[in-house]
C-alpha cells in the first residue's frame, strides 16, 4: 500500500479503545542497574491498517520480545496487503476489479474471512452485508458535507449483495466470482479483528502468556498485565473522546467497540455515520453512540459489533446466541 493510500485509511479508523494497561504501564519499568530482570510491559505502537495499532507484551526479555512484536506486526501488515480494498493489488481489490467478469483466486486466508463475513450475512438476512462496499463509497462520509441522491441511494438499497458474492473451491484454490457489477467487498468489519488475532497468535507460538493487541479498538488481551491482575481497558466516552466512559477488566477475550462519533458528518440536524445500512443503503439510524461487544476472537467481537449496531437491545442476543453463542453485549452502551 503506498503512503497516499495509508493515510487516507489512517483518516477513516471506524472505532477507537483506550487500552490503560498499555499506555500507561511503561514509564518506571526500567529497573537500576545489577538488580535482576523483572517482567515489565515491552511496547509499540505504529500506523496500520487504517488505525493505529498497539501492541505489549510482558516480559523480562527485551531482545524476545521486541521479536515478537515483529512477527505479531507482520500478520497485521499481511492481512492489510490482502484484504485491503484501497489497494487492487489485494486479493480483496483485485476481485473488486475483475471478479464481476471472471473467477477471481485469491488466498486461503483471504477466503477464510470472506466465508464468515457471508455466513453471518445470512444469519441476519443481510442486515449486514460485506458486499456493500459502493454504499459505503457512496456515502463517503470522511469527505461529504451532505447526503448523496437520494436516487442513487435507492438503486444500491436493500440488495442483498452478499447473494451475489459466490465463494468456491476451483483446482484446489479458493475462487472468488461476483454475479452482479453491483458487488464491491468491504472485510473492515471483520477482516481488522481477523488480523489482530493472528497478531496474538504470533506471540503465544513465541513462548509469551501475558500480552496485549489494539488496532483501532478491536482489541485482544491475552494472560495479565505486568502487575499480575487483569488487563484494565478503557473504552472512549462517544460525547467526549478526551474522556474513558468506561473501564472493564479483561483477560484471554476479545472486545470490539462500534460507535457514529469517528466517522460522520452532520446534515439539518441528523448525524450521517460510517456504519451502513443494507437495507436501506443509508447510515444505520439509532439513539445510541457506541456499544461494546466481548468474545473468544477478536475475528468475532468485530463482525458481531458491527452486525448488531443499532438492533433493540432484546434482540442482540438471539443474534449472537445464533451466530456465535460465546460473544455477549457488554453492558457499556453509551
Amino acid at each position: 500500500m503506498n503512503s497516499s493510500e495509508e493515510g487516507r485509511e489512517l483518516n477513516t479508523t471506524r472505532r477507537r479503545f483506550i487500552t490503560l494497561g498499555v499506555g500507561a504501564f511503561v514509564v518506571g519499568s526500567v529497573l537500576p542497574r545489577g538488580l535482576f530482570a523483572r517482567p515489565r510491559l515491552i511496547r509499540r505502537t505504529v500506523p496500520v491498517m487504517g488505525t493505529i495499532a498497539e501492541i505489549g507484551i510482558v516480559s523480562s526479555d527485551e531482545a524476545r520480545a521486541q521479536a515478537a512484536i515483529d512477527a505479531a506486526l507482520e500478520e497485521l501488515y499481511t492481512v492489510n496487503r490482502t484484504m485491503s480494498r484501497f489497494t487492487g493489488l489485494s486479493d480483496i481489490g483485485r476481485a473488486n476489479l475483475e471478479a464481476h467478469g471472471r473467477p477471481v483466486e485469491i488466498g486461503g486466508e483471504t477466503a477464510r474471512v470472506v466465508a464468515e463475513a457471508l455466513r453471518w450475512s445470512e444469519g441476519v438476512a443481510g442486515r449486514w452485508d460485506p458486499a456493500v462496499g459502493k454504499v459505503c463509497a457512496l456515502w463517503d462520509v470522511k469527505h461529504r458535507t451532505t447526503p448523496p441522491p437520494q436516487h442513487e441511494v435507492e438503486r444500491l438499497a436493500g440488495r442483498s449483495l452478499y447473494r451475489a458474492v459466490e465463494l468456491e473451491r476451483r483446482a484446489g484454490k479458493p475462487i472468488l466470482y461476483f454475479h452482479s457489477s453491483d458487488v464491491h467487498l468491504d472485510l473492515g468489519g471483520i477482516a481488522k479483528g481477523y488480523a489482530v488475532d493472528r497478531a496474538i497468535d504470533a506471540i503465544r507460538v513465541r513462548g509469551f502468556k501475558d500480552a496485549i493487541v489494539n488496532a483501532g479498538g478491536d482489541l485482544y488481551a491475552m494472560g495479565h498485565s505486568e502487575r499480575g491482575d487483569d488487563w484494565e481497558v478503557g473504552i472512549q466516552d462517544p460525547r467526549n473522546p478526551g474522556r474513558i466512559a468506561r473501564t472493564f477488566p479483561l483477560s484471554d477475550g476479545a472486545v470490539a467497540t462500534s460507535g457514529d462519533y469517528i466517522q460522520y458528518f452532520e446534515y439539518h440536524g441528523r448525524r450521517y455515520h460510517h456504519i451502513m445500512d443494507p437495507v436501506t443503503g443509508a447510515p444505520r439510524l439509532t439513539p445510541v453512540h457506541s456499544l461494546t461487544i466481548a468474545a473468544p476472537t477478536c475475528m468475532h467481537a468485530d463482525v458481531a459489533c458491527g452486525t448488531v449496531y443499532g438492533l433493540a437491545r432484546a434482540d442482540v442476543s438471539p443474534v449472537l446466541a445464533r451466530l456465535c453463542a460465546s460473544a455477549k453485549l457488554l453492558d457499556l452502551e453509551t
